[in-house]
């Protein structure tokens, strides 16, 4: 009789629905609003969206667009933060990284001021690969002070800013292109917290950890495996700074071999963090998914994501290479063991 796989009670019977991770955002940054007298939304050359356009109806005296200005859109935000309001900042993440970088360390995490990023990825191919970056996860979770949090689906969008203004502190919330539609993974009643992974299903033969949108793929690899008798363990990192050590460390110890899953550069990214927790504290096979030091191009969502290697195919591929590794060091273990009898 074949095992049985738990996944957690938060997943959703089917993932048939599709929303818009930005509209989400927007959606509980309205509802934050309503409540709280001190939320503001800003922007620097970005759509609001949606149910951004129900923010500036409902409280526009608590929106302000400073136009094609990064840099001051930071540093308005930081004055914000200072006279007592909490400030989400909305605008293209290359240019919040590329004309504001300086303003994120020093006026936001070195001062530890309340502030919120929002936008980034590389699967959003359509504006043009000028405006991809690639290099935010690993530019940000190197400074210090900063929470970064990357959702994977529109629920976890919303509790991810729900959770974002609730924390004393800078977050950045990073959210994919603004007018693309992900499936929805959990169901409403999903527990969401900081520096908490999920696991969405369990197995014991490997663990691919995924961030962001590329969760769902994940999901879908492992599903996949079940049909070959391989049992991937499955976490959901939406916090990629301040990481979830203990939950990843108990991973390592248990399945033996990793897989990380990004819609960014393994150079510094979620891979990277990983490979740097693991090496120092339980050494394990490990395979990056994610952009491979290269820059975006130009292209629809799948496009993009077949040319950078993050589509299931490329998943399973490194599951099964890191799965290779695993066994072929047991049987390296066990020939070292017979010699050493004889």
């Amino acid at each position: 009789m074949e095992d049985k796989v738990v996944k957690t009670s938060y997943l959703r019977e089917k993932r048939d629905v599709s929303e818009n991770m930005y509209a989400a955002h927007n959606r509980a940054l309205v509802a934050l609003a309503e409540k709280d007298r001190r939320i503001v939304s800003c922007y620097a050359d970005f759509p609001p969206g949606e149910a951004g356009q129900v923010f500036s109806k409902r409280f526009p005296d608590r929106l302000i667009d400073v136009g094609i200005a990064e840099g001051h859109l930071i540093t308005c935000a930081a004055g914000l933060a200072d006279a007592g309001f909490i400030p989400f900042t909305h605008c293209h993440a290359l240019f919040a990284l590329g004309r504001g970088y300086n303003q994120i360390r020093h006026n936001l995490a070195y001062d530890n001021r309340k502030v919120v990023l929002c936008n980034s990825g590389v699967i959003w191919g359509e504006i043009g690969p000028s405006h991809l970056a690639i290099e935010d996860i690993a530019a940000l979770r190197a400074v210090p002070n900063l929470i970064f949090l990357s959702p994977s689906d529109s629920v976890t969008s919303e509790k991810a800013t729900v959770a974002a203004a609730e924390h004393v502190g800078p977050v950045i919330l990073r959210l994919p292109a603004v007018g693309a539609s992900y499936p929805t993974i959990y169901a409403t009643d999903l527990k969401f917290e900081i520096g908490k992974a999920i696991s969405l299903h369990e197995g014991d033969d490997v663990t691919i950890l995924a961030t962001g949108i590329l969760v769902h793929d994940a999901l879908v690899v492992a599903e996949g495996l079940l049909k070959d008798g391989i049992k991937a363990r499955v976490l959901d990192i939406h916090t990629i700074k301040p990481l979830d050590e203990e939950t990843i460390l108990t991973a390592a110890q248990e399945t033996g071999a990793l897989v990380t899953v990004e819609d960014a550069n393994i150079l510094g990214g979620l891979g990277g963090a990983v490979s740097e927790l693991t090496s120092e504290k339980c050494p394990v096979f490990i395979r990056r998914v994610g952009v491979k030091d290269q820059f975006g191009e130009s292209g629809k969502a799948e496009e993009i994501k077949e040319c950078c290697g993050l589509t299931p195919p490329f998943i399973r591929e490194a599951v099964l290479d890191v799965l290779k590794a695993k066994e072929g060091k047991s049987a390296s273990n066990s020939n070292k063991h017979r010699t050493s009898r004889k």
